[in-house]
């Protein structure tokens, strides 16, 4: 590693292999998941229009404002009439996705990485002027982006509610999947219907993270890609006290 005084570059290990490797497994696993769980909603919407329950709209009541999906993409999909295909792919990945789920889980509390994730309340209003600065709204960027450790705020915030996400979904999931053998937790998350339409939006949650996720890997640079792939990224070396103030500031907003 170079000298810290002198301004150059360094390596600096940002993620660990559990870390680096779940998240990877857990991408194809959750693409499959969600391929196969819209093959199963396809269901929903023969014939259209005419099912009480209406999984995939935005209404209130008897008035919907916009119906989600409309044929050309189940179309594009290869959808209509492979449900059964879907139920088989669902099953089977839903396993993995526990699996990866629950180890990503005893690792977080086992190895203190949930202390890095977990946000404060100060991370709330970090979250929302880095949310600003990434809008390139002119008073955030001349606020310039607030301190902050392995994660900023709003990632903390989005990484959290992604763990909680995938907790509900295998909650949900399961009320669905046994109904009547988990009738208390079908139960709890008010029935069958009401279960199905909470799994159904966590999955759309999921995608909108998704979208965003790229997004903002791709606004980061290879730089922040490359340390999830190999666990290392380069930074700028700091002096031994621009290091200390860091991690003062940093410690203050925790």
């Amino acid at each position: 590693m170079p000298d810290a005084s002198d301004g150059k570059l360094q390596l600096v290990e940002k993620h660990p292999r559990a870390i680096r490797w779940m998240h990877w497994i857990n991408f194809p696993i959750l693409s499959v998941m969600i391929w196969s769980g819209l093959l199963i909603y396809w269901g929903d919407s023969i014939p259209p229009y005419q099912h009480a329950h209406q999984v995939y709209r935005i209404g209130i009541g008897s008035w919907t404002l916009v119906r989600l999906f409309p044929d050309w993409f189940w179309n594009l999909l290869n959808a209509p009439y492979r449900i059964t295909t879907g139920l088989g792919w669902h099953f089977l990945f839903m396993w993995l996705f526990a699996v990866n789920g629950v180890a990503y889980a005893i690792y977080l509390a086992v190895s203190g990485e949930w202390r890095v994730l977990w946000p404060h309340r100060k991370n709330f209003i970090d979250a929302l002027w880095v949310t600003l600065y990434d809008l390139h709204v002119p008073a955030a960027r001349r606020r310039g982006m607030p301190a902050q450790g392995k994660y900023n705020g709003a990632q903390k915030i989005a990484y959290t509610m992604v763990v909680l996400m995938g907790a509900g979904s295998l909650l949900t999931g399961l009320s669905i999947y046994k109904p009547t053998q988990a009738h208390w937790l079908t139960t709890m998350l008010g029935g069958y219907e009401m279960a199905r339409w909470e799994h159904f939006w966590l999955t759309m949650g999921f995608c909108g993270f998704f979208l965003v996720h790229v997004a903002q890997v791709a606004m980061a640079g290879w730089n922040n890609f490359r340390a999830m792939v190999s666990g290392y990224e380069i930074q700028q070396a700091v002096s031994s006290k621009q290091e200390a103030a860091d991690v003062q500031a940093v410690d203050g907003s925790e």
